[in-house]
């Protein structure tokens, strides 16, 4: 087997595909393939944004891209909401399309859940509106270079994402490499609390980083070599 890889990255909430530049650069300068799509709705695809669009939306953006561009062996790795979409997703993409899959600080839900179950703040926040803003970066941490590049580029998310409950059959579980990475300042239990669960589970492996919440922003070098890692 090819120690290149082919890499699906998919970004969090309010946020866009802009974000793993410096991860996929590392990645690519290895010689692997990278892509990095902004979910429909958000970033430079903003002008998209809709109440239609939902959590099936975004899974339909990863398999499509699968798909069209003759995609297979993926490493399709998903941060924060982004684990919501690669859930959904690997339902979506035939056998062989995904071989190893990642969350790395993501939301591991089970069927039947949506984000608003895991995050109800962001429910009552919302109230009648058609999309969810941005916290401001001081929520996860930032300050100073990133929370200025996070203000740049975050956009509101449509609230389709987080109340569409996912519709699972097992697919995520068949994929032969599955990941968790844990961001140990991250500062949000709920995924210390997927970590402790999936780090006894001998189907899956688990990592921990020494970063805030979004490590591809603060730790680029460090988040490449664990998606190496997960890849092999």
């Amino acid at each position: 087997m090819s120690d290149k890889h082919t890499f699906l990255l998919i970004h969090g909430g309010m946020c866009c595909g802009r974000w793993w530049r410096n991860v996929a650069d590392i990645l690519e300068a290895q010689g692997h393939r990278v892509f990095a799509p902004t979910l429909t709705g958000l970033g430079e695809r903003a002008h998209l944004m809709s109440r239609d669009i939902n959590l099936t939306t975004h899974a339909q953006d990863v398999a499509t891209l699968i798909k069209w561009e003759e995609l297979s062996d993926v490493v399709l790795v998903g941060h924060s909401y982004g684990g919501m979409v690669i859930s959904a997703a690997a339902e979506l993409v035939p056998e062989g399309g995904i071989r190893s899959i990642v969350y790395l600080d993501a939301m591991y839900l089970d069927d039947s859940e949506c984000v608003f179950d895991a995050a109800p703040e962001f429910r009552d926040a919302v109230g009648d509106a058609d999309a969810i803003p941005s916290p401001a970066p001081a929520f996860f941490g930032y300050d100073g270079e990133i929370a200025a590049f996070m203000e740049r580029t975050e956009s509101p998310q449509p609230v389709g994402t987080f109340s569409e409950k996912l519709k699972l059959t097992g697919a995520r579980e068949r994929i032969p490499l599955k990941t968790f990475v844990w961001a140990r300042n991250s500062g949000i239990p709920a995924f210390r609390e997927y970590y402790d669960r999936l780090e006894t589970d001998p189907s899956w492996r688990t990592e921990i980083m020494d970063t805030r919440h979004n490590m591809m922003l603060e730790a680029p070098k460090e988040t490449a070599e664990v998606l190496l890692r997960a890849a092999r």
